[in-house]
């Protein structure tokens, strides 16, 4: 394999044009190319896929890197970055399994783009919209295969306990902003998407739903959207607000105190339930938030241990498959993982 992969990028690769693999169709019959040859080499070699697959990584990375040390350790982007989704659409085609080698092509993804949105994107809108978003289309056939993908890549991130340095922010893989909406992170994007669905997967792998610099409260714009329809309540909204309310220990609402100086309240004054009750007071009395979690009543006991646990799987990259590890009920895994409250 190895040396069948130097003899094709010496011989056929380096001679391709340089923007050969910028459309989709393009990348995607090498991507079936590249699947006869692992096939083939696999049986003749007498070698697992899996084994087989990960020389193709490997070598892919190699050319890579050796392409971009040549040209001051800078990418060169065109074929030779996008050679390298040839390598994650691959990885996931054959369920690469060996973990170093799909957290070292994370983790040459972030060094030249600084961004994991090609891989979420697809997740999050479809395979078309990110052609309008960031002008390209996803690789992979479908949402529901970008999704799958999306999950293999956080899986593998976790077992790696993969985390990316901007500035003076770590991120983790999950959490990385995405450049073509703002820099928001990827939870933050489906929250104001209102896709129950895929903030019930990023949360179960420990995204931060508050932390990405960006100033808005997320709960509180969930709350914001929902008075806007008169008490006809948005499944999906509503959706989104019962597995955001599971996953942190109370929501925190934004207070401006200087503007209620003039009220002259005493400096332990709740603040917390003069906004709940005032400006989501129809919310409240339609139960869709429990008094136990906006500073109205004490939050349930149950709950900040859930919050406690979570955290703790969290700081030692267990989420969300670590649950299954405790020595606890079925009922009690259930109510970690978040499908239960």
């Amino acid at each position: 394999m190895d040396t069948f992969m130097e003899f094709y990028f010496d011989e056929v690769f380096d001679n391709m044009d340089r923007d050969c693999l910028n459309g989709r169709l393009k990348r995607k019959e090498l991507v079936e190319y590249f699947n006869t040859v692992i096939a083939g080499c696999a049986k003749g070699q007498n070698k697992s896929d899996d084994a087989t697959c990960k020389n193709f990584v490997l070598s892919t990375l190699r050319y890579h890197n050796n392409r971009k040390s040549a040209n001051g350790d800078v990418c060169l982007m065109g074929k030779y970055h996008n050679l390298l989704y040839i390598a994650v659409k691959l990885a996931f085609d054959w369920s690469l399994q060996d973990n170093g080698t799909v957290a070292a092509l994370l983790d040459e993804l972030y060094a030249c783009e600084g961004t994991f949105e090609r891989i979420f994107l697809g997740a999050i809108f479809g395979t078309s919209a990110p052609y309008f978003l960031a002008g390209w289309k996803s690789d992979f056939t479908n949402k529901e295969e970008n999704v799958h993908a999306l999950v293999y890549f956080l899986d593998h991130a976790t077992n790696a306990n993969l985390e990316y340095r901007e500035g003076d922010k770590t991120y983790r893989f999950i959490d990385v902003p995405l450049e073509s909406c703002g820099k928001a992170s990827p939870v933050r994007v489906v929250i104001q998407m209102g896709s129950s669905e895929m903030l019930m997967i990023l949360l179960r792998f420990g995204a931060q739903i508050t932390g990405d610099g960006v100033s808005t409260n997320p709960v509180e714009s969930i709350l914001d959207r929902m008075k806007e329809y008169k008490r006809m309540y948005p499944y999906e909204l509503v959706g989104c607000l019962k597995l955001i309310l599971r996953a942190i220990p109370s929501v925190n609402f934004s207070v401006d105190k200087d503007a209620m100086k003039h009220l002259g309240l005493p400096t332990d004054y709740n603040y917390q339930r003069k906004v709940a009750l005032e400006k989501y007071g129809e919310i409240l009395e339609d139960h869709l938030i429990p008094t136990s979690r906006c500073g109205l009543k004490p939050v349930e006991l149950k709950h900040l241990c859930r919050c406690m646990v979570r955290e703790m799987l969290w700081k030692n990259f267990e989420l969300p498959f670590g649950i299954q590890k405790l020595p606890v009920p079925l009922s009690v895994k259930k109510y970690l993982d978040l499908f239960d409250d």
